[in-house]
């Protein structure tokens, strides 16, 4: 075929046609690599210093990137364009403003998922907690937010160990939730687990008002109308920054003891 291509364009050197057909046709990429595809689009958006990619099914984070790596929820791989253009950007965003404006484009993405995922029903032993938890979300939302929250499910998890409770958004057909953790109820008792549900409640109100779920000036102000401690940490330390190298969007925020 070299040949035929020579006696087609003269007396054209071999070697820089060859070069010239390596240029036009690119090798493809596995026909399985779907996080590489994705990639690929992603740096014909702009995105630089991520070399790898990978495809995750964690509903609570969508999107997180540290070092050269990108990890995404699956259900982004067939995102619209200016989705992706908006992962670019957070990424990419120089300024925090660029970045929170790409953040609300990408929450807003209706996420489908392979694979269903159950969350863990409330042991017999647990029901007079999660009842006080029900009883004091009710009261809380009458008292704070003029009964406005929706009713969320509440539960009990034995699986935090440094976690004092979270807050995850609906998704996967399953409504949104509270979940506050078995050791910190049993270890530090009600008063700082009442104090935990309604940080966690702060961040049902980001969600429900269309607001980003994190611990930002929204948080921080609704924090402090409400009552509550307006840190991720019960233990604040102001020293500890997130580097610019690194981020991350998701569906949930959690209160680390």
């Amino acid at each position: 075929m070299l040949r035929t291509l020579r006696r087609l364009f003269g007396a054209a050197d071999s070697g820089q046609l060859a070069f010239e057909l390596d240029r036009l046709v690119p090798s493809p990429l596995p026909a399985d690599d779907v996080a590489g595809r994705f990639l690929a689009r992603l740096h014909g958006l702009g995105l630089a210093r991520i070399d790898r990619c990978r495809l995750t099914r964690n509903r609570h984070v969508m999107v997180s990137f540290s070092g050269g790596t990108l990890r995404v929820h699956e259900g982004y791989v067939d995102a619209p364009l200016d989705v992706l253009r908006a992962i670019v950007i957070f990424v990419q965003g120089r300024t925090r403003a660029e970045r929170r404006a790409a953040q609300r484009i990408i929450v807003t993405h209706p996420i489908v998922s392979t694979t269903m995922l159950r969350r863990p029903r409330t042991r017999p032993e647990e029901r007079s907690l999660v009842a006080e938890l029900v009883r004091c979300h009710q009261l809380y939302n009458a008292k704070h937010f003029h009964g406005r929250l929706k009713a969320v499910s509440l539960r009990v998890s034995r699986r935090m160990r440094s976690r004092l409770g979270h807050y995850t958004c609906a998704a996967h057909g399953e409504p949104a939730e509270i979940a506050l953790s078995w050791r910190h109820i049993r270890r530090d008792g009600w008063e700082e687990a009442r104090h935990t549900l309604l940080h966690e409640m702060v961040h049902q109100w980001q969600d429900e008002s269309g607001h980003a779920i994190d611990h930002g000036p929204k948080f921080r102000a609704k924090a402090s109308e409400v009552g509550v401690a307006p840190f991720a940490r019960r233990t604040l330390d102001r020293t500890s920054q997130r580097s610019t190298n690194e981020g991350r969007i998701g569906r949930s925020a959690a209160r680390e003891g």
